[in-house]
C-alpha cells in the first residue's frame, strides 16, 4: 500500500514511512484535453476564469467603492461576508453533489454569483453592498465543492493533478488583465460597472460546463446504491458555522464591551459545528486527511486574509492609483499557476510532503516582507515580488492539498470530504479577516476612510497594517509544521 493510500483519518501515530521510490508515469492514456475530456475541461475552466476575474477585478476595485460608501472601517467585513456564507453553500454542496450529482449546484451556484454581484453593483450603503458579498458566497460555495466532485468523477486519478493545475493557469490572465480592466473601469467609468458587468460573462461558462458535466459526472456516484437522505444534522451544523462566524465577524468590527455578546454567542456556535463537520483530528493535525484539511485552512486563511489589505495599503501609505495597486498582484498569478503546474509533474509525487513545506516557508517570508512598503525608502515593487514568491508556494500547497484530498476520498465520499476541505479554507479566511479587521480598526485604520485616492495626503496609519501581516505571517509558519504531516501511515505499520 502506498504511504498515501487512504486510512483511518484519526490516527496519529508518528511513524516514518520507508522512502518511497521513484514512481514510473502513471498509467492509462488520454489527457485532459482528449476528445473524452474536451468539452468538459473547457467548460468548467471557463467557470475558474470567470471566478478568477471576479476576485481580481472586485479586490481592485474594493478600496474605491469602500470609500465611497463610507465603509473602509467595514473593509474586512466585505470580504468575510463572501467566506461566511459560503461555508453553508459548500455543506449543502457536499451533501447535494453526493446524493444527485454536481450538475444541480453548480446551475444554482453560478446564478447565485451572478445575482450577488448585480446587488453589490447597485448598492447604495455598505452593508447593502455586503449584503451582495453575502449572495455571491454563497454561489461561490456550491460552484467550488461542485467543481471538485466533477473532477472526480470524471477524471482518471493520474488525470486529477493536471486539473488541478488547470485551475490554477486558469488565474492566469486574469491576474495580469483583472487589475488592469478593473483598475480602468474604476477611473474611467466608476466602480460599479466592474460589478454589473460580470454576471454577463457567466452565460458562457454554463452553456459549456452544464451539458459535458450531464453527460460525464452527473446523477448519485453508485447509481445500483440507494439514494442517501439530507443529512439534516450536518445541514443544521452548517447553518450554525456561518451564524457563527457571521457573529464573530459583527464583534470584531464594533470593538466595545457589548461585542463580547456576539462574539461568546458565535464561539458558542462554532465550536460545536466545526467539530461536526471536519474529520477527527483535525485540530491536532492528525497524519492524513486531517493535516490535509487543516493545512488548506492555514494556508488559504492566512495568504488570503494578507492579501485582502495590500491594495488598501498601497493606495493609502504609498498614493499608487487602483490600477497600480491592484497590478502589484498581478506577477502572483503567473507564480501560483507555476506552483501548481510543479506539483503537477508525475515525478514529483515522491517529494509531495518537502514541496509543500518548502511552498508554505515561501508564503509565510511573502506575508512578512509586504509591509516593508510602509517603510519610505523601500519601493514599492518590492510588494510585487514578495507577492510573486508567496503566490508560488501557494501554488504548491492549494494545489497539492486539492490533490491529496481526492485521492484520500472514495468517490461516494468525494463531495462530503470536498466540503471539509472547503469549509476548512473558508472559515479560516473568515476568522483570520475577523481578526486582521479587529486589528487594523483598533489601530486607526479605518480613519483612512477619510483619505482621497487622488491627493498625495494620507492619513498614516502604518501600524494598522503592520497588525494585519505579522500575525498572519506567524500563522503561515505554523502550517510549514503541518505540511510535515500530510502523508497518511500505511495500515501495516
Amino acid at each position: 500500500m502506498s504511504a498515501l493510500e487512504p486510512r483511518d483519518a484519526g490516527a496519529d501515530a508518528d511513524v516514518a514511512p520507508a522512502p518511497a521510490a521513484l514512481p514510473p508515469l502513471p498509467e492509462g492514456g488520454g489527457s485532459v484535453l482528449d476528445r473524452a475530456h474536451r468539452a468538459l475541461s473547457i467548460g468548467i475552466v471557463s467557470v475558474v476564469l470567470l471566478i478568477a476575474f471576479e476576485a481580481t477585478a472586485v479586490g481592485t476595485a474594493m478600496p474605491v467603492a469602500a470609500q465611497e460608501l463610507d465603509g473602509v472601517s467595514l473593509y474586512a467585513f466585505a470580504f468575510s461576508a463572501y467566506f461566511t456564507t459560503s461555508l453553508f453553500g459548500m455543506v449543502l454542496a457536499g451533501q447535494w453533489s453526493d446524493r444527485s450529482g454536481p450538475l444541480a449546484p453548480l446551475a444554482v451556484g453560478m446564478s447565485c454569483f451572478a445575482a450577488g454581484l448585480l446587488m453589490s453593483g447597485t448598492a447604495a450603503t455598505m452593508w447593502l453592498f455586503i449584503l451582495g458579498r453575502a449572495v455571491q458566497g454563497l454561489g461561490g460555495g456550491l460552484v467550488i465543492v461542485a467543481l471538485y466532485v466533477v473532477i472526480s468523477r470524471a477524471y482518471e486519478e493520474h488525470l486529477r493533478p493536471a486539473m488541478i493545475a488547470a485551475f490554477a493557469a486558469g488565474w492566469v490572465v486574469p491576474s495580469v488583465v483583472g487589475p488592469l480592466a478593473s483598475g480602468t473601469i474604476t477611473e474611467q467609468l466608476g466602480w460599479r460597472w466592474v460589478f454589473v458587468g460580470i454576471p454577463a460573462l457567466v452565460v458562457f461558462p454554463l452553456a459549456l460546463a452544464l451539458p459535458a458535466i450531464r453527460r460525464t459526472a452527473s446523477g448519485p456516484a453508485d447509481p445500483t446504491a440507494p439514494v442517501p437522505g439530507w443529512d439534516r444534522r450536518r445541514i443544521r451544523l452548517a447553518f450554525a458555522i456561518s451564524l457563527g462566524a457571521g457573529l464573530l465577524q459583527y464583534a470584531g468590527q464594533e470593538l466595545g464591551w457589548l461585542s463580547l455578546l456576539p462574539a461568546a454567542a458565535g464561539v458558542a456556535l462554532l465550536v460545536p459545528a466545526i467539530r461536526g463537520l471536519l474529520p477527527r483530528g483535525t485540530a491536532r493535525a492528525a497524519r492524513g486527511l486531517p493535516s490535509v484539511i487543516l493545512l488548506r485552512g492555514i494556508a488559504a486563511g492566512s495568504f488570503i486574509a494578507a492579501e485582502s489589505f495590500i491594495p488598501l495599503m498601497l493606495v493609502t501609505e504609498r498614493g499608487l492609483s487602483p490600477t497600480l495597486a491592484g497590478l502589484s498582484l498581478a506577477l502572483g498569478g503567473v507564480t501560483w499557476a507555476l506552483g501548481s503546474w510543479v506539483q503537477s509533474r508525475p515525478r514529483t509525487e515522491p517529494y509531495r510532503e518537502p514541496m509543500v513545506v518548502g511552498g508554505m516557508v515561501l508564503i509565510a517570508l511573502g506575508i512578512l516582507a509586504a509591509p516593508s512598503v510602509l517603510i519610505d525608502g523601500v519601493p514599492a515593487w518590492v510588494v510585487a515580488v514578495a507577492w510573486a514568491f508567496g503566490c508560488f508556494g501557494m501554488g504548491i500547497a492549494i494545489s497539492s492539498t486539492s490533490v491529496l484530498l481526492l485521492k484520500l476520498s472514495p468517490p461516494e465520499e468525494a463531495g462530503t470530504n470536498s466540503a471539509a476541505l472547503q469549509i476548512s479554507d473558508g472559515l479560516s479566511n473568515v476568522l483570520l479577516l475577523v481578526a486582521g479587521g479587529a486589528a487594523f480598526v483598533a489601530l486607526g485604520g479605518g480613519a483612512a476612510g477619510n483619505v482621497h485616492f487622488a491627493s498625495s495626503d494620507f492619513a498614516s496609519h502604518p501600524g494598522a497594517f503592520v497588525a494585519v501581516f505579522l500575525p498572519m505571517a506567524a500563522v503561515a509558519a505554523v502550517g510549514v509544521w503541518v505540511a510535515t504531516r500530510l502523508r497518511a501511515v500505511p495500515a501495516e505499520a
